[in-house]
């Protein structure tokens, strides 16, 4: 097995005074290979968005163990998680979080601003390519939808050509065309060989996936395989376009 990711009884207790307030997860193992496109889903409160904080190396667990790549991240310093988050892993949330006074492609820029690469708009550009957005790229947030301000935000997540792309609830505030166009860019991503983890609460966004890690406070309940993943790009063609304006 090559896998990416792996943790051994991951716990993490948040707490005030001393006193214990919340488990969020408890004696969480499991492994990503390499490639995987898996879903991790649960309502809200169930501990998803905690375990992909800890994925994405933006918390440490309380007690358990965390490797990535076979590196125990329980060893780094927080220099080297910064580093970890900024050359290996891509992060989109259910926010775009894009700066409204700044264009896609100086959005999606942001993230090498501080790099000494003399290609940054090249990449940008690139990046927006990738995700179908070749022809807004000098659009402002404000004069595109929000599916194309999803894929703004993923491209920002891409322009480091991470190994690793996190999305928490990424289609949360989108319609179902929107949605779909944004399932179909990740679904494209892990044909191209990322690894891909989705968080949702949607059973119907989670069947994309080829793997499914279910989860309830704070517990893994059931992992199962996905026999034939929904395809995004062939349930748009049964939906019209047009069925989202832009804010």
């Amino acid at each position: 097995m090559n896998n990416i990711i792996q943790t051994k009884a991951i716990t993490k207790i948040y707490s005030k005074d001393g006193n214990i307030t919340v488990k969020a997860l408890q004696d969480i193992s499991l492994e990503i290979e390499k490639g995987e496109f898996v879903a991790i889903m649960g309502a809200s409160g169930s501990g998803k968005s905690t375990l992909m904080n800890i994925i994405g190396c933006l918390n440490r667990p309380t007690g358990g163990e965390y490797f990535l790549e076979g590196e125990n991240v329980n060893n780094l310093s927080d220099d080297d998680l910064a580093r970890i988050r900024n050359s290996k892993i891509g992060f989109v949330f259910q926010q775009f979080h894009l700066l409204p006074r700044t264009d896609a492609l100086e959005n999606v820029e942001l993230p090498l601003l501080y790099s000494d690469r003399s290609d940054i708009s090249k990449l940008a550009q690139k990046a927006l390519e990738i995700v179908g957005l070749a022809d807004r790229i000098h659009h402002y947030p404000a004069e595109l939808s929000g599916g194309q301000q999803q894929r703004v935000a993923i491209a920002r997540a891409l322009v480091n050509n991470p190994e690793i792309i996190l999305a928490d609830e990424p289609t949360g505030n989108l319609d179902s065309r929107a949605g779909l166009e944004v399932i179909s860019v990740f679904q494209q991503l892990h044909a191209e060989g990322k690894t891909v983890i989705l968080v949702t609460h949607a059973q119907e966004i989670a069947e994309h996936a080829d793997r499914i890690i279910r989860i309830k406070d704070g517990k893994i309940t059931g992992d199962e395989r996905v026999r034939n993943p929904l395809n995004a790009r062939e349930e748009l063609q049964n939906i019209p376009e047009e069925t989202e304006v832009t804010q």
